[in-house]
């Protein structure tokens, strides 16, 4: 299998970690990939219409788009945990990862608001309000014990990538002071060898 991926993906690094939890890292070959906006890419356009990262190209040439599918798929491939598989506990992981994915989009499109978009048309209460969702979103985590101190599944995984993208591209935010408790549980994830491993390489 192929992934299309950038060291500073926090999608490809989800699908990362969850594939070397799940004991397929060396089934997959990463595959760099630049989806710069305003760049033209027409070679990964053909893969993908929508030009994000990460995809996944199965052994059988099909196509996987979005970040947590490709951890459902890897995670039915390999019989995993990472996704629980119904009830009130299945629903909960997806409606988390959804608030995760959200934020990871609001952070990705300030980064781009202030570093790609030209001077001079800069919207900044655009770029407050998408921070704002971010922002405000960690102050949810911050209250839910049951992600914090639960299983290690996608809404852990998921929340790790938010706040190791926070650090990379935000280091100055503040949000380890402000949410003490994500702080512990960033802490406590980078004992694990896939989220270490998996660390965005220095801004």
């Amino acid at each position: 299998m192929k992934l299309t991926f950038s060291p500073a993906s926090p999608f490809a690094r989800k699908v990362r970690i969850a594939a070397i939890e799940l004991g397929l890292i060396d089934k997959i070959e990463l595959t760099p990939a630049s989806v710069a906006p305003g760049t033209a890419n027409e070679d990964y356009s053909r893969i993908t219409p929508l030009k994000k990262l990460p995809v996944l190209i199965t052994n059988d040439g099909d196509v996987i788009l979005d970040s947590y599918v490709i951890v459902e798929y890897l995670n039915e491939m390999a019989g995993g945990s990472l996704i629980p598989d119904y009830g009130p506990r299945r629903w909960k992981a997806k409606t988390n990862h959804s608030l995760i994915n959200g934020m990871l989009d609001s952070m990705l499109l300030c980064r781009y608001e202030k570093m790609v978009r030209p001077q001079g048309l800069q919207w900044q209460a655009w770029s407050d309000d998408h921070w704002n969702r971010a922002w405000t979103g960690m102050a949810r985590f911050e209250n839910m014990p049951d992600v914090l101190n639960g299983p290690f599944d996608i809404s852990q995984i998921g929340l790790v990538c938010v706040l190791g993208y926070a650090d990379f591209r935000f280091a100055d935010c503040g949000w380890r002071k402000a949410y003490p408790k994500l702080d512990a549980f960033h802490q406590k994830m980078l004992e694990r060898p896939s989220v270490k491993i998996s660390v965005p390489p220095a801004a």
